[in-house]
């Protein structure tokens, strides 16, 4: 996911006449984070536009097999999804094949990365997806209108977790469900860096802070879990 990574300020949340400490910054950090933390966790480094080709390589197909990673959403052709994160539209428009009467909102900071999509929607013809430039704090969706937001290998490059995150749950319809889609941060011996990966205790953790409720993780995937989340 293309979020800025440049913001090391301290965030906070408002509770009720009191203000809770949301982020911490430390000077000694990993060097694939960005010296910020939420909720024990670094926040990682953010891949850029200029890794797009990386996004959109052959061995993808293999390596995370999003055929089936699209299967298991169990979908409806009237669905509205929102890929947060969705950098070329890779996932956004395997997802649009599913939704024919529904739509995705491929959402996404970088301006770079909205421009391949609109490119490509044009190439192969494609009506049902919709760019959505998003900023480090809010994805801009409307209030009560999707039915489900995905994040691929994007969660842990969010600047600003927690409000995005806010943002999305307001954004979800009745039995709305978020997705996320992170490398096992359990498996020492998968070759992604640290940072790149979550566990599936510390997403619960992060998820439930905000409203959602976890209902089920899939590991079908070579490398990756599936971790389902709905409001509570």
């Amino acid at each position: 996911m293309a979020l800025c990574l440049c913001l090391f300020l301290c965030a906070c949340q408002t509770v009720g006449a009191s203000t809770v400490d949301v982020y911490q910054t430390r000077t000694i950090h990993s060097p694939d984070g960005i010296g910020k933390f939420y909720q024990g966790r670094e926040i990682a480094k953010v891949m850029g536009h200029t890794e797009a080709l990386w996004l959109e390589r052959p061995s993808r197909e293999v390596e995370e097999q999003p055929r089936k990673l699209v299967e298991a959403l169990n979908l409806q052709p009237t669905d509205v999804v929102a890929d947060i994160g969705a950098g070329t539209g890779y996932l956004s428009f395997r997802i649009a094949q599913k939704v024919p009467l529904g739509k995705v909102l491929a959402v996404d900071i970088q301006p770079e990365m909205l421009d391949i999509i609109e490119f490509l929607k044009k190439e192969n013809n494609v009506t049902n997806v919709e760019p959505v430039l998003g900023s480090i704090d809010n994805p801009n969706l409307l209030e009560n209108s999707i039915n489900l937001a995905i994040m691929v290998d994007a969660y842990h490059e969010l600047s600003q977790p927690y409000e995005i995150m806010d943002k999305v749950v307001q954004a979800l319809k009745p039995n709305g469900r978020v997705v996320l889609v992170e490398y096992r941060r359990e498996n020492p011996f998968i070759a992604i860096k640290g940072l790149h990966k979550m566990t599936q205790k510390q997403a619960i953790k992060e998820m439930s802070s905000v409203g959602l409720q976890w209902l089920e993780t899939k590991d079908f995937l070579p490398t990756q879990h599936i971790m389902i989340f709905a409001k509570t």
